[in-house]
C-alpha cells in the first residue's frame, strides 16, 4: 500500500512496511490460493513470521514484544494481509489476546505461552461468541464455577476462529447470576490440551486455512491463578482491548481491497473494448476512483485509531467507525473488481478468494449495528443510547 506523506507513519514505519511487504510477497502471496483449498495452515510460514518479529511487535520486549507500539503492529498486519487475509489472522489474534495476557494475566502463567506466540509457536484463540448469541456477548451461559483453587468450565463457545489449531484460547464465562448480564461475566486463559475439551472446525465461506470451530468444556478444571483480571469484571476490563484489534481489522481488509483495486486498473487499463483502453470509459473508471478515494480515508481513520492508542488516548468510537465501515467498503470494492474483470473475475481464483475472505468480517469480531451502537454512546452518551 501507499506508505507516502501519510501523518502517521514515519520513516521508519515506512521502512518496516516494506520489509514486511518484500516478505508476504516472497513467503506467503505463493500459497495463498492452495492454503484455502487444502484448509491447512502453513506453520513454517507462522515460525519465519515470528523469527522477522512480525508478530505481536507491540508487546513489551519481555513478553517475547518488541516494544513497538500498536502502528507498527499495524503496518506488518496490513502486508500480511495483502498477501493472504488468513494467515493474517496470525497477527490479528496474537495482538488482541497478547494485549489481554500481558495486561490482566499473571506473568508466570503468561510469560511462556507469549513467548511461543510471538515466536509463531503456537496461536492463541479468543472464545466469546456462543451458539445462542453473537452480538449480545455479555448474555454468557458457559458455566464457570468456583471450586477451591480451580473453576469449573461447562459449556461450547461457537465460531471461534482457529477453534483447531489454536494451543489455548481466552474464554469468558459466567460466574455471576444471569440477571448481572455482562457484570457477571469473567475472563480465564485456558490451554486447550487441558482434559474435558474438545474442538471441531466448520465448513465456511471463506477464511478457510484459518478455519473456525466450536470449542466443547466438560468439567474442565483450570486454576484460579489462569484468571485474566478480576471476578466478574472480565468482560468490562477486557473487552477494552477490542478497540486496539478493531483498528486492526480495518487495516486488514483494506489491504486486501487496496491489491485487488491496484491489479484491477492494470488490467483495465491493458484490456481494450471498442478500439480503446477499458479505463477510457467513465462506467469502469469512476467507480474505481470512488472505491480508490473511500480507501485511502477509511485506512487512514483506521491509523488515526492506532495512533490515539499508542499515545492512550480514546478511541472507542473511531475503532468502531473501522470495525463497521472498512469490511462493507472491502466487499464492495473487491465485488466492483471481480465485476470488471469480467468472466475472468468470476472464475474461481484470487479476486473471488478475495470477496469471500472479507465477508466474514462484516459478522464476525461485532456486527456493523453494534458498532454504530458504541459510536453513537460515545457522542450522545450511554443513557441516552441504552441497551
Amino acid at each position: 500500500m501507499s506508505h507516502t506523506a501519510n501523518p502517521y507513519l514515519d520513516e521508519d514505519l515506512v521502512a518496516l512496511a516494506e520489509h514486511a511487504r518484500r516478505f508476504a510477497t516472497a513467503r506467503i502471496a505463493p500459497g495463498f490460493q492452495e492454503r484455502d483449498q487444502t484448509r491447512v495452515l502453513d506453520r513454517d510460514i507462522m515460525r519465519a513470521m515470528g523469527e522477522m518479529g512480525f508478530i505481536a511487535p507491540e508487546l513489551p520486549e519481555a513478553f517475547g514484544g518488541q516494544g513497538m507500539g500498536c502502528l507498527a503492529a499495524g503496518v506488518i498486519h496490513e502486508e500480511i494481509a495483502r498477501a493472504d487475509l488468513s494467515i493474517s489472522y496470525i497477527n490479528l489474534l496474537a495482538s488482541l489476546n497478547g494485549k489481554i495476557l500481558s495486561t490482566y494475566g499473571e506473568p508466570e502463567v503468561v510469560q511462556p505461552w507469549l513467548q511461543k506466540l510471538t515466536a509463531g509457536e503456537t496461536i492463541i484463540a479468543i472464545a466469546l461468541t456462543e451458539p445462542r448469541g453473537g452480538s449480545d456477548a455479555g448474555n454468557l451461559r458457559l458455566k464457570v464455577e468456583r471450586d477451591g483453587d480451580s473453576y469449573i468450565l461447562n459449556g461450547e463457545k461457537t465460531s471461534i476462529s482457529a477453534a483447531d489449531q489454536a494451543g489455548a484460547a481466552v474464554v469468558f464465562g459466567r460466574t455471576g447470576t444471569p440477571e448481572s448480564a455482562a457484570h457477571g461475566v469473567t475472563a480465564l486463559f485456558v490451554p486447550l490440551d487441558t482434559p474435558g475439551i474438545t474442538t471441531n472446525r466448520f465448513d465456511c465461506h471463506g477464511q478457510r486455512a484459518i478455519g473456525r470451530g466450536s470449542i466443547f468444556f466438560e468439567n474442565v478444571r483450570i486454576p484460579v491463578n489462569h484468571r485474566l483480571g478480576d471476578e466478574n469484571k472480565g468482560f468490562v476490563q477486557v473487552m477494552q482491548g477490542f478497540d486496539f484489534s478493531r483498528a486492526l481489522i480495518g487495516l486488514q481488509v483494506l489491504a486486501v481491497a487496496k491489491v485487488a483495486l491496484e491489479e484491477t486498473w492494470e488490467y483495465a487499463a491493458q484490456r481494450d473494448a471498442f478500439g480503446k483502453p477499458l479505463t477510457a470509459f467513465q462506467g469502469v473508471s469512476h467507480p474505481l476512483a470512488d472505491h480508490e478515494t473511500q480507501v485511502e480515508a477509511a485506512r487512514l481513520l483506521c491509523l488515526q485509531a492506532l495512533w490515539l492508542n499508542d499515545r492512550k488516548l480514546p478511541h472507542s468510537a473511531e475503532a468502531a467507525m473501522c470495525k463497521w465501515w472498512a469490511p462493507k467498503l472491502a466487499y464492495d470494492v473487491v465485488h466492483q473488481c471481480l465485476l470488471t474483470h469480467g468472466h475472468g473475475g468470476y472464475d474461481r481464483g484470487l479476486m473471488e478468494q478475495r470477496l469471500r475472505d472479507v465477508l466474514g468480517f462484516q459478522i464476525g469480531d461485532g456486527t456493523a449495528q453494534i458498532m454504530k451502537t458504541i459510536i453513537a454512546r460515545t457522542r450522545a452518551g450511554r443513557q441516552a443510547v441504552p441497551a
